[in-house]
This record gives structure tokens, C-alpha cells and sequence, in this order.
């Protein structure tokens, strides 16, 4: 096993899996590298790095220990990154996980299009649509992004962002929180590092990055997010 394949298999906690599930975690071991590749983030780091992350948060930070819940994980975007991958996957893996894939990723990424008008509030929807695992998953997958945020070099994404989490990820998470404990906690730890996210901005540069005083701010969008803790 090359040293990425077994960070990734360390990241899934596959040694303490049974034998068919081990066997299962190595091919899709095997397919996050080939989907992700040589895929790079905006911030310049490999893309394998994200999910790997995201598969860490749901372990180690959210309790979730189901192996199928984090082979998801570990591909959560790989029908966004390449919408072909999904032969190879259902090949692989199996239609029901692909279908699972295809269920977590936005529905213009499965088109393989560019974002037209409309397709936020229908992954919005989508996003609403989701049962606890997989919407664990997805807030995982947000709260990776936030520690992540600011090595971003694109301010408008950088805004972007913040406000969809301000707005909508955790209004849906604190509404959630109670169906389980992993959702319970990933809206904690969801706030908490949105929380930590703003203090830090109000520290480096004296206001909130998507605060009423940029220039950039989009009409409508609150001056602050959330501050409430628990």
C-alpha cells in the first residue's frame, strides 16, 4: 500500500474492520485516489486531503463509526469532481452506493454544468431532503471547509461561503440537531468553528469578512451570522 493509500486507510480506521468490510474499504481506497487524482483545491493542496479530513471529523469529532458512512465520506465529492466516475463506481462499489453518492452531490454537478440561477435553492432543497447520515456527512464536509476557509485566495468565495453557512447550513443543522447525536454534534461543532472563524477575521482585519462594510458584500446578506453557542 503506497503511504497516501494507507493515510486514507488510517483516516477510515479500516484495521479494525471485519474482513468483507476491509475488503470493500480497499477498493474504495483505490477509487478515491484514482477520482481525486492529481485534483487540486483552490487554496493549491491536493484535493485527497479534503475528504481524507472530512472522514477524520466524522470519526474522530462527530462518534460516526458505521464503515459505510465513511467510505461515503471519504467520497462525498467524487461525483462532483468527475460526474463520469459513476460507471466506475457503481462497477465497483455497487449502484446502491453510487446512487448514495448521487443523493450528497448537487444536481448541476451531476449534469456536469456551470451553476446556473436556481440550482443553489435546489441543493438547498436536495440538502433538506436528507436523512441524518448523509446530512452529517454534508456538515461535515462544511465544517472541514470553514477550518479550512482562509487559505482560500478568492474573497468572493471566501464570502460566499460564510453567508450560505450563516443562512442556511446552520439554521438546518440546529433544526436537525435533535433527530441524533452525530447531528447534534456536528451543529456544535459547526457553530463553534463559524464562531471561531468570524472572531479570528475581527482580529486579522478589524471586521467580520462578510460584514456590512465590504465593499463586496451581496444585497441581503447579514452584517453578522450567528454567535450563539449550544
Amino acid at each position: 500500500m503506497t503511504p497516501i493509500a494507507l493515510t486514507v486507510w488510517d483516516a477510515l480506521g479500516a484495521n479494525a474492520w471485519n474482513p468483507d468490510q476491509q475488503k470493500t474499504a480497499t477498493i474504495c481506497v483505490a477509487v478515491a485516489l484514482a477520482v481525486y487524482g492529481d485534483h487540486t483545491r483552490d487554496q493549491g493542496t491536493p484535493y485527497i486531503h479534503h475528504p481524507v479530513a472530512v472522514v477524520a471529523i466524522l470519526r474522530d469529532e462527530l462518534g460516526v463509526t458505521c464503515p459505510t458512512a465513511l467510505m461515503t465520506g471519504l467520497l462525498h465529492d467524487a461525483l462532483e469532481i468527475d460526474p463520469g466516475a459513476a460507471e466506475t463506481i457503481s462497477s465497483r462499489l455497487g449502484g446502491k452506493f453510487t446512487a448514495r453518492l448521487a443523493a450528497i452531490t448537487p444536481d448541476h454537478r451531476l449534469a456536469d454544468r456551470p451553476k446556473q440561477p436556481g440550482d443553489q435553492e435546489a441543493w438547498h432543497r436536495k440538502t433538506e431532503q436528507m436523512p441524518p447520515v448523509s446530512l452529517t456527512i454534508r456538515l461535515a464536509d462544511r465544517i472541514h471547509n470553514l477550518r479550512d476557509l482562509a487559505n482560500s485566495p478568492d474573497s468572493g468565495r471566501r464570502a460566499r461561503f460564510l453567508a450560505d453557512v450563516a443562512e442556511f447550513h446552520l439554521p438546518l443543522a440546529e433544526s436537525r440537531r435533535g433527530l441524533d447525536p452525530h447531528l447534534a454534534a456536528a451543529h456544535a461543532l459547526l457553530l463553534s468553528e463559524y464562531n471561531r472563524y468570524q472572531r479570528e477575521e475581527l482580529c486579522g482585519e478589524g471586521r467580520v469578512l462578510h460584514g456590512a462594510d465590504r465593499t463586496d458584500r451581496r444585497e441581503g446578506l447579514p452584517p453578522h451570522g450567528p454567535q450563539r453557542d449550544g
